[in-house]
């Protein structure tokens, strides 16, 4: 499957803001491909992706292993992976109105090609966000790996699996979960939400539709999730990219130390100082993410 994305494009330093972490048994890099197993109408497959052209002039062939596919499947798969990996999105407005930024054009220029990843779910994207909360990137990881490992589908060809879908948390005992470590509070969200999404399979395309106090708030109905939880969705989950997540210590943290402040940040003065480049607040939160992990994320 050859996948061609808007230029420029790095496929490295998209799946490095998306998966974060080494650890990340999910989103894998192996061997300068990205790997996955993502579940198609019920499949689970096996997915490698490689860059085979340049930034400027990028494609990307997607290997694809484990199940025969049909055409509905084969464009399905296609139109995750285009999700995921940001495939289509055009940042030349972004990069015009960075051009002559002295703070942030070498930023921009060191990380040039990256695209905003969005998670393969809604679900997966509430998930990451709940499991996340008030912990460290390395712990939220970890349990991200456990729940994968306990109720996603199983690769075909590896010991890999797939994220869980909403419907493999049916008649899931919430307390089953905290043998994987999760608090008594995620073990009841996580369950709960699965079968919220079960029961509302376009509830992203309705998220979609509405704006972002309208999302936020439908999202903060959701059991576990408060609005931190709700802008890491609609920026990771729906691609918003406008949207920096207030709440975010770490994030708040990174633009702390690219702007070489000494005093600690509230979401008050984040968002002060992030509103010259307010329709791009999301961008700049993946650049400054890459910029804090790649070192250890290469």
């Amino acid at each position: 499957m050859l996948l061609r994305p808007a230029a420029p494009y790095r496929l490295d330093l998209t799946v490095f803001a998306l998966r974060r972490r080494a650890a990340n048994q999910v989103d894998r890099w192996e061997g300068g491909s990205y790997r996955r197993t993502l579940v198609v109408n019920g499949k689970g497959i096996d997915v490698d992706v490689a860059q085979t052209g340049p930034r400027s002039a990028p494609e990307l062939v997607a290997r694809i292993s484990g199940q025969r596919l049909s055409a509905d499947e084969r464009e399905a798969t296609a139109a995750i992976l285009g999700r995921m990996l940001g495939i289509h999105v055009d940042l030349s407005g972004f990069y015009a109105a960075t051009q002559a930024d002295e703070r942030l054009q070498p930023l921009v220029k060191r990380f040039l090609g990256v695209k905003p990843p969005q998670f393969a779910s809604l679900f997966e994207a509430l998930c990451n966000g709940i499991a996340c909360q008030q912990l460290s990137l390395d712990v939220g990881i970890q349990l991200l790996n456990r729940l994968a490992q306990r109720f996603g589908a199983p690769a075909t060809e590896t010991a890999h699996r797939a994220f869980p879908t909403p419907e493999a948390f049916s008649n899931v005992d919430p307390q089953s979960l905290r043998a994987l470590g999760f608090s008594q509070r995620k073990c009841a969200a996580i369950v709960a939400i699965a079968g919220y999404a079960a029961a509302q399979p376009r509830l992203r395309e309705a998220l979609s539709q509405l704006d972002d106090a309208q999302a936020r708030q439908r999202l903060c109905l959701l059991p576990g999730v408060g609005h931190w939880t709700a802008d890491y969705v609609l920026l990771r989950g729906l691609g918003r990219t406008h949207i920096f997540p207030e709440g975010d210590v770490g994030a708040r943290n990174n633009l702390k130390r690219f702007l070489g402040l000494r005093e600690s940040l509230d979401d008050a003065r984040a968002r002060r100082l992030l509103a010259p480049w307010s329709a791009y607040a999301g961008l700049i939160y993946f650049h400054l993410l890459l910029d804090r992990l790649q070192p250890i994320a290469a």
